[in-house]
């Protein structure tokens, strides 16, 4: 094996002169940079491939023996080598090692030269599993492969890509239970948790798809959407604003100079599914995150805590079991967005007299006059009965009823006065990063496993985890399979 291992480098040495010669030849042809710059990576990548084969084969076979203790028994070597495939960034590496077991045809318990190695579970490297669900987080996994393929000339399918993140995220909640909370220095008066939902289209079970055959029925739509639900968490210095200030942002786009910037931002993403043969909300899910994470933040329950949310009543059933003592915030923006209906009932979609009807009554509410607009808008269906379709009416009554359910959660002028925010736009960009960016591309359709995978990694991405999570994910498997934590 000494010589096999010689023989290996030797053969890195010949291709990094071959790279000597090759370079020397592309001054005298005066190529053109990208050219040499290419031909050079495909050269690299040669000479990484003969050194790690080098460094694989100075293992030799394992063979330590007949026997080899092995907690309180003893394994036995098999009589034959068994073959292992271990594909690196550089190309496809096999090679055959002993291995041990009690007898032949019962579980394999060492394998010395993997545990020299320190190889994964699974046939591919860690660097080339980083590489890879970086991509597969940001872009369909067959996109992902053809972006490795173009960059390192290896290919890897789609379902091995898929596999391999559900592999990865089977940690990510092990993971995110022991991160530490933000250093208290950092953290401002203000603990604002947001939280809002985004439907994921849904593969249809195999069963659905038999039983209905390859053709939808009329009025059935092309695809299932199951919500995921996305929380927010960031610590915030309090600012204090008028009803003129929220409505210049808003209509005039005039921001805030000032405004304090969200400090030590985390995100969630949960789909609901199935534990022990119950279902588990994805609500209650990050809920319960997020009362883990006021729990570190503020264990002597000092600051002020904002739960920020539209008006769906399951959310608020959560805030009250999971956020108690928040202080809940309707969300400013989906107000807006019934105001805006309304508006249109009576006034043309981009007219000045729309964006009037709106800043008013958005001025009214800002100053804490909700009872005010719920009158105005009953008002109006009294007065508009005869002139209304039965579409527009059914708009403003549920503007009304929406109201008048959140009322609570609407007291803006003392929102206002405090320096609280109240718009959630954090949980928006939450949505948009975590689900719509990547779950919602053109085409696809999710299992639940499938999408619960990327939305833990990529929630582990944007909140600038994926370093440290990388690092945990190798300690963690190297320990369970070898009993010792890696370098």
């Amino acid at each position: 094996m000494i010589l096999s291992h010689q023989k290996q480098f030797s053969k890195a040495v010949r291709e990094f002169e071959r790279l000597i010669r090759h370079f020397h030849q592309a001054e005298q042809e005066d190529r053109r940079i990208d050219l040499v710059e290419r031909e050079v990576l495909g050269l690299l990548l040669r000479i990484g491939f003969e050194l790690l084969e080098s460094y694989i084969a100075r293992c030799g076979d394992g063979d330590e023996g007949e026997t080899l203790p092995q907690d309180d028994h003893v394994v036995r070597r098999l009589e034959s080598l068994r073959n292992r495939r271990y594909v690196s960034i550089f190309g496809e590496h096999r090679f055959e090692r002993c291995v041990y077991a009690r007898r032949e045809g019962q579980k394999i318990e060492r394998v010395p030269v993997d545990e020299r190695l320190g190889l994964p579970e699974r046939e591919f490297s860690y660097v080339l599993q980083d590489w890879l669900q970086r991509f597969c987080i940001k872009e369909s996994f067959d996109e992902a492969c053809t972006s490795l393929e173009t960059l390192l000339g290896l290919r890897v399918s789609v379902r091995s890509a898929e596999q391999m993140n559900q592999h990865v995220a089977q940690q990510a909640e092990a993971f995110r239970l022991q991160q530490p909370p933000p250093n208290p220095n950092e953290e401002q008066e203000l603990l604002v948790y947001a939280n809002d939902c985004k439907g994921v289209p849904m593969r249809r079970p195999l069963e659905e798809r038999i039983r209905r055959g390859p053709r939808r029925v009329k009025g059935e739509k092309a695809n299932k959407k199951q919500m995921a639900c996305v929380g927010a968490a960031y610590s915030v210095a309090p600012f204090v604003r008028t009803p003129d200030d929220i409505l210049e942002e808003v209509f005039r786009k005039e921001s805030a100079a000032n405004r304090p910037k969200p400090q030590n931002k985390r995100m969630w993403g949960e789909m609901t599914r199935l534990h022990e043969g119950e279902p588990l909300s994805g609500k209650t899910l990050v809920f319960a995150q997020q009362a883990l994470d006021l729990h570190a933040r503020d264990p002597q329950r000092t600051k002020t805590v904002i739960c920020l949310m539209d008006g769906e009543k399951a959310l608020r059933v959560e805030q009250h079991e999971w956020l108690p003592r928040a202080i809940g915030v309707l969300d400013i923006w989906h107000v807006l967005e019934r105001l805006w209906l309304v508006a249109h009932c009576f006034h043309r979609e981009g007219s000045k007299d729309a964006a009037k009807f709106v800043e008013d009554r958005l001025r009214a509410l800002l100053e804490g006059k909700v009872g005010y607009v719920i009158g105005y808008f009953r008002r109006l269906l009294a007065s508009g009965a005869n002139r209304l379709s039965a579409a527009q009416r059914r708009t403003i009554n549920a503007a009304v009823i929406y109201f008048e359910n959140n009322r609570h959660y609407m007291k803006y002028d003392e929102y206002l006065a405090a320096g609280y925010p109240i718009g959630s736009g954090v949980a928006e960009g939450a949505c948009r990063h975590v689900v719509k960016d990547r779950l919602e591309l053109t085409g696809m359709r999710w299992t639940v496993r499938g999408a619960q995978s990327v939305l833990h990694l990529r929630a582990i991405y944007i909140n600038d985890d994926w370093e440290t999570f990388q690092s945990c994910y190798i300690k963690t498997e190297q320990t369970r399979l070898y009993g010792k934590a890696a370098a």
